[in-house]
């Protein structure tokens, strides 16, 4: 039988654990016809999480896990998972139950026939969420595809289910800096977008908050573009041109009607101006020199300390 991998991430989780395995199970049970290996990632969890994968892993051959020895992220715990996937395909889903484990039905459903490559779900309503975030999802979706040539599906989520081929094109990024949703979708393949309502975590807290959010948007949209480095240059153009236009203004009419020039507060105003732009995009070529330095250094994504073999 086709052998499905369930990719979960975990981070502090110890509380919703045994309900997603019992969810798991149960959704297994109803699709006899596959079969099923849990791949958990513990991404340096100072809670329980790892004393539950092992004690489940104990009872459950079908449950895998290796656990990091600090935190390093949800993009690192992602790219470890799918590594471990053995399946002819790959599920990935975050471990709060947000993600409905049943709709691995329709995924599956979708994807098995070789019409789709990967079946993926999106997010059609944010009840719960602040006006400000959920706006802020908006606009990201809106400058991803004004920014990049990668396409992003407005309320996608990494919630989706791949067949093999298209993994191994996943897995063949070996970038340090790691935005997946836009992996996922700069490698192709055809995906069917199955619409879902989010649920409320099962248990326990989020781990994003707005800043995380923030930043976690601004690596995705650097990772996939340098159109900001070409609008400053392009700023700069125009800075040079309202420059030399407000220059030839002021020289006619000192010249020719015999205005006097406004001194202090013009040339704080444009100091101020230049200064600021100038500071803008001098970080901003920063933030890609750092990306390039830290590509450069070859260092590892993640380091596991412990699998379901027992320690490293």
């Amino acid at each position: 039988m086709p052998l499905i991998s369930v990719v979960i991430p975990c981070y502090n989780e110890q509380e919703v654990l045994p309900q997603l395995y019992d969810e798991l199970a149960r959704v297994a049970g109803l699709m006899d016809y596959v079969n099923f290996e849990y791949c958990f990632v513990d991404d340096g969890s100072s809670d329980g999480t790892l004393g539950i994968l092992r004690s489940c892993a104990a009872r459950d051959k079908r449950v895998r896990f290796c656990s990091f020895s600090r935190n390093f992220g949800k993009e690192a715990a992602m790219l470890a998972g799918l590594r471990m996937a053995r399946g002819d395909y790959v599920a990935v889903m975050d471990a709060d139950l947000q993600h409905p484990p049943e709709m691995l039905l329709e995924m599956y459903e979708a994807v098995r026939g070789g019409e789709y490559d990967c079946a993926a779900a999106r997010r059609t309503d944010r009840e719960g969420e602040t006006a400000v975030r959920s706006g802020g999802s908006a606009l990201f979706a809106k400058l991803m595809n004004a920014l990049s040539d990668t396409e992003y599906v407005e309320g996608a989520t990494d919630y989706r289910l791949m067949r093999r081929g298209m993994v191994e094109a996943v897995l063949s990024l070996p970038e340090y800096n790691r935005f997946t949703k836009g992996i996922f979708s700069w490698v192709g393949f055809k995906t069917k977008w199955i619409p879902y309502v989010s649920r409320e975590r099962a248990a326990g807290e989020t781990k994003w908050s707005f800043m995380k959010l923030l930043r976690y948007s601004i690596d995705g949209m650097m990772a996939f573009s340098t159109k900001p480095l070409a609008l400053s240059s392009i700023l700069g153009v125009v800075c040079c041109a309202i420059a030399a236009a407000t220059l030839l203004v002021t020289v006619v009419k000192t010249l020719i009607f015999g205005n006097p020039v406004a001194g202090y507060p013009t040339i704080v105003s444009l100091i101020l101006l230049v200064g600021g732009l100038l500071m803008f995009f001098i970080g901003m070529l920063g933030q890609y020199l750092a990306k390039t330095y830290m590509e450069a250094k070859h260092r590892p994504i993640y380091i596991v300390r412990e699998t379901e073999e027992g320690l490293k």
